[in-house]
């Protein structure tokens, strides 16, 4: 199978999004992200997938935990802005708003819910790596539709 037919079928499985952010040495970095699983209900994990190619992996290996802001269907917006390929900062966050969590990791202000997770392991995944988190906090903040992927772009659920 080639890369074009493969990407048009997986993306036919609907998704949620998020943007998985990270704190090294106070670079903070995000990431828009789709390829995130719950993994084990004990010890509580999850993953998500990062391209080797992106500036996020590059923050993965130096960070030693990570957040994860699942975005609401009225945050396209900032789903859009961490989709960009961009360079850490020291301090801001691209300008969108976030409070730091319990493990000093940024969290997305309005989302839905976050966790946070301590890096247990990354996994060679072929063009990404698997990264492994033990989830040691989380809360859901609102209630309101989540914002969902699908096709290639943002979808919604039906009434």
């Amino acid at each position: 199978m080639d890369r074009d037919t493969y990407r048009s079928l997986i993306g036919e499985f609907a998704t949620g999004v998020a943007v998985v952010t990270t704190n090294v040495d106070g670079r903070l970095h995000g990431m828009t992200a789709n390829a995130i699983c719950s993994l084990s209900l004990e010890p509580l994990q999850l993953l998500v997938c990062v391209d080797r190619e992106s500036n996020c992996y590059r923050q993965m290996q130096g960070a030693e935990a990570f957040g994860l802001s699942i975005l609401a269907s009225d945050q396209e917006e900032i789903s859009n802005t961490f989709a960009r390929t961009t360079a850490p900062e020291a301090g801001s966050l691209l300008g969108v708003a976030f409070r730091q969590g319990c493990l000093s990791e940024p969290l997305i202000e309005n989302a839905l819910a976050h966790l946070e997770c301590r890096i247990a392991e990354r996994i060679d995944g072929g063009d990404h790596i698997i990264v492994i988190g033990d989830v040691v906090a989380g809360e859901r903040l609102r209630d309101a539709e989540p914002l969902l992927f699908y096709g290639g772009r943002y979808a919604r659920l039906a009434p």
